[in-house]
């Protein structure tokens, strides 16, 4: 988990250097609030604490890169996506939720409930760099897609499949983990591809020589 929490800081070492983030998405950084909140409490109903100990701090240190982000971003943009005003409800209302769930409602078991809905904005997370596919197959550029974050995810969630599979034996800790891993080989596929466009263009500019 560390690997994920502290891979995004060269990016936004570089967004705050340039004053923009270019075609880069909030999303991921949107998603790890929720995801790192959710989990942090599904690790204190469960009373693990290498849940709750990490995303605690993945709570922290995902809100200061979102505050980070939003500080240099459009007001709205199709690679964010949405405008920052929604990501902000968005994380609000599952704040609003959990506490709901946790307090108010008729569960006997909460956990389980907010380990499911913990595994969905977990997938969110991991997949989160591809809501910027559009931008990379328009533009043949994978330069959207934030390298950092992406290897930080393949190694996390290889990791967290096998202790969740063989330490845990929790399906709420390697199910999300497993389909991360799989987004994660793909965002790596496609930046292998695409080179950020470079790869491209010098086939283009061989072609035209040749022609």
């Amino acid at each position: 988990v560390s690997l994920v929490l502290v891979q995004p800081l060269p990016t936004i070492q570089q967004i705050t250097k340039d004053r923009s983030v270019g075609s880069l998405p909030l999303l991921p950084y949107s998603s790890m609030v929720a995801n790192c909140f959710l989990w942090f409490t599904y690790g204190l109903l469960k009373k693990e604490i290498r849940v709750w100990g990490t995303n605690g701090v993945g709570l922290l240190l995902a809100l200061f890169y979102f505050m980070k982000f939003a500080r240099f971003a459009p007001v709205k943009s199709p690679t964010l996506p949405g405008a920052i005003k929604q990501h902000i409800q968005g994380n609000a209302m599952v704040v609003a939720a959990t506490f709901g769930i946790v307090y108010l409602s008729p569960f006997t078991d909460p956990a389980s409930i907010i380990g499911n809905i913990a595994v969905l904005f977990c997938v969110a997370m991991f997949g989160s760099p591809l809501a910027a596919l559009q931008t990379v197959l328009q533009t043949k550029s994978a330069r959207s897609i934030p390298l950092p974050f992406t290897v930080a995810t393949v190694l996390n969630c290889l990791l967290w499949s096998i202790y969740g599979w063989w330490g845990m034996k929790d399906i709420n800790i390697y199910l999300p983990n497993l389909l991360g891993l799989a987004f994660g080989l793909a965002q790596v596929a496609l930046k292998l591809i695409f080179d950020n466009g470079s790869g491209i263009m010098k086939s283009e500019q061989n072609l035209d020589l040749i022609a």
